[in-house]
């Protein structure tokens, strides 16, 4: 009975087997301060199809890693922020070099661990870097002091319609939790007066940069300033976006990263890339 059921089922063409068994180059993304790494869910798909994409736990306010350091009273820096990155990298993912992509305070910690590490470093993404000078806008504070989830996750977006249920639910929860607000707040303390400035002009990699021209928490003016006398690096100002590009116009940058990250040849191509795209966002402003 077996034989003859197998019998009955139409043979179909023989098609070759995708090859997809290769080794890709690690991507490694690294949320901001406001964020966890599922703020990354409209990019990590995408991104997984060129890449092997990993997002840690850098940035976990309840969990046990900075949880411990608060009770013993250690301030939560960027510079044990970057220990933590780099830990990380060398017993779970141990295959240099690594494209580090990172927004907002987590691209203060990549500029910090590419300037000690550069060996281990391919290219570099910074999305609405902060510490670049200038004092940023926490509206965060006042959101978590008051509990306003709401408003802190708004005040992200340039177009607060963007801002999902889903999204506000998930700070609603978060912001229930003593211990999360407590290590948010230690955070911002110990985090807001670092600059990494000085630090960019020791990266010898090619750096992308990409703002929201209406972000309002980090000055896209002094980013764009910063960056500026630096050769490698390139700089897009996405129109109509806030501080959070990878959520706002989450198509746009990711094309922008598989482009810049995929171009290996030379700086040139680099910049034909970032231009490219760049006149297509002043064409829709």
């Amino acid at each position: 009975m077996f034989t003859r059921l197998l019998q009955s089922i139409p043979r179909l063409p023989w098609r070759p087997v995708r090859e997809t068994y290769f080794r890709s180059t690690p991507l490694v993304l690294i949320n901001g301060l406001a964020e966890q790494s599922e703020s990354w869910y409209r990019n990590r798909a995408i991104l997984q199809r060129s890449f092997d994409v990993h997002a840690p736990g850098v940035l976990v306010y309840d969990g046990p890693e900075m949880q411990n350091r608060l009770s013993s009273g250690l301030p939560i820096t960027v510079g044990f922020l970057k220990d933590r990155l780099a830990e990380y990298l060398d017993k779970f993912v141990q295959t240099p070099p690594y494209h580090l992509v990172a927004s907002s305070l987590g691209a203060q910690v990549v500029v910090e661990y590419a300037s000690q590490f550069p060996q281990s470093i391919d290219r570099l993404v910074l999305i609405c870097p902060s510490g670049m000078g200038s004092e940023e806008r926490l509206p965060i504070m006042n959101g978590a002091r008051h509990k306003d989830y709401r408003g802190l996750v708004e005040s992200t977006f340039y177009d607060t319609r963007l801002a999902s249920p889903a999204i506000v639910g998930y700070y609603e929860q978060k912001f229930k939790s003593k211990a999360w607000r407590k290590a948010l707040f230690e955070t911002v303390r110990g985090t807001k007066s670092h600059s990494v400035r000085e630090r960019l002009s020791s990266i010898d990699r090619p750096v992308l940069v990409i703002c929201g021209r209406e972000d309002r928490i980090v000055d896209t003016k002094v980013v764009q300033e910063a960056v500026a006398p630096l050769s490698n690096y390139r700089c897009v100002t996405i129109p109509h976006c806030g501080h959070a590009p990878q959520l706002e116009q989450p198509n746009t940058v990711n094309r922008l990263i598989v482009d810049f990250l995929r171009e290996t040849d030379s700086l040139g191509k680099d910049e034909v890339a970032a231009s490219r795209v760049g006149a297509e966002l002043a064409a829709n402003t």
